[in-house]
């Protein structure tokens, strides 16, 4: 049996992970690197050079040239020969279909979602946490939602979304103690700007079945979101968020109407689960465990 690692499970990225595993003789260094590369494709950094790769990535020219080349022959990159760059190709859409076909109740959630974004006139979404991140699984939206429309595969930061804390409150204290440290590794400076709202927004979640963002992740954007569940056989935690342009909103609307119906539609989406899968465990998070 092989040893335990030392490290976090579920690491922020792959270049973290290459950077710390010099000392272990069972990592595979060449995988890391070619997963490094395709995780330097960005919204905004669709189109990459091998010379902007080796700069995004530390990784040295030559070894990124080949890297390039072995994923564009097996289709996770795809080479454009005019402007010698590579972008990142459909092949590797196939690798986050076996996550999303797992989230079944996603298709279910979808309808009420819609209903709620189009009553509100924003958005709704569901994310998953993954390390000091929240990655949207699915989103629904209505017309102009202004300056951030999410998208699936989307990730956002935990600390400084109403998304983010909703799934923290979701999880085992242990856990979440785990989660805030790591947090404050990685950015000492944004959780010491950021860790009294975070953990606000985790007795909200108990108190009131949801939290609140006031435009701190994108100021023009205004936000609440619930927990849903922290569950399966992976322990994976979702979270439910309705965000709003500020400018849609009346005073008092997002905690006294929006909030409330975040909350009852996450509600709603545990029952649906629950009746499918019994053994999940989907309560809300109660105030002892949010006032860890």
């Amino acid at each position: 049996m092989a040893a335990a690692s030392s490290k976090p499970p579920h690491p922020s990225s792959a270049a973290a992970v290459l950077a710390e595993s010099g000392d272990d003789a069972a990592f595979a260094t060449t995988l890391a690197k070619g997963l490094v590369v395709l995780e330097a494709f960005k919204a905004g950094s669709t189109l990459l050079g091998n010379m902007e790769l080796s700069t995004l990535t530390g990784i040295p020219r030559p070894t990124v040239a080949r890297l390039t080349h072995t994923l564009a022959e097996l289709g996770y990159l795809r080479y454009d020969a005019g402007r010698a760059k590579y972008q990142v190709g459909a092949r590797a859409l196939r690798m986050a279909h076996p996550l999303l076909a797992g989230m079944q109740f996603r298709q279910i959630a979808r309808p009420m979602m819609q209903e709620l974004a189009q009553s509100v006139r924003g958005t709704v979404s569901i994310g998953l946490l993954d390390a000091t991140s929240m990655i949207y699984v699915e989103t629904a939206r209505s017309g102009d939602v202004g300056p951030h429309a999410p998208d699936i595969g989307m990730p956002i930061p935990v600390v400084m979304t109403a998304m983010g804390r909703a799934a923290a409150a979701t999880l085992p204290a242990a856990e979440a103690a785990r989660l805030e440290r790591r947090i404050a590794a990685e950015d000492g400076e944004l959780w010491a700007a950021f860790q009294d709202k975070y953990r606000a927004g985790l007795v909200q979640c108990a108190n009131r079945g949801f939290c609140t963002c006031w435009g701190e992740y994108i100021g023009s954007i205004h936000a609440v979101a619930a927990p849903l569940f922290h569950a399966g056989e992976a322990k994976q935690s979702f979270s439910i968020n309705c965000g709003i342009p500020a400018f849609r909103l009346q005073p008092g609307q997002l905690e006294g109407e929006i909030g409330p119906r975040i909350a009852a539609l996450a509600d709603s989406i545990r029952a649906v689960v629950h009746a499918a899968e019994p053994a999940i465990d989907t309560r809300r998070p109660n105030k002892k465990s949010a006032n860890r």
